[in-house]
């Protein structure tokens, strides 16, 4: 980049941009948590854990909330933590 000043004499100086990350917890439950095989599938669409087939839902939720986190250079991530399920975003800002 390059500025001038009133004399007309030219600086050039470089653009330096920071890239800052955020991480949101979404949601931290304290229940039996994700069964470990389903995990690697968690942000597949139309994907639900066998423990969860008796209950309403699509299966598009965690999908979406990848998606929302891959527009924004960021992704999303669950786990099971000794209290129950997590699911969190990393985007940058």
């Amino acid at each position: 980049m390059v500025a001038q000043f009133g004399d007309g004499r030219a600086v050039e100086r470089d653009r330096v941009r920071a890239v800052v990350r955020l991480r949101l917890r979404l949601v931290e439950d304290q229940g039996p948590g994700f069964p470990p095989e389903f995990l690697p599938h968690a942000f597949d669409r139309f994907t639900r854990a066998e423990t969860s087939r008796t209950t309403p839902g699509s299966g598009l939720g965690l999908a979406l909330v990848a998606a929302v986190a891959a527009s924004h250079d960021g992704f999303a991530y669950a786990e099971s933590s000794t209290s129950g399920a997590v699911v969190a975003l990393d985007i940058a800002c």
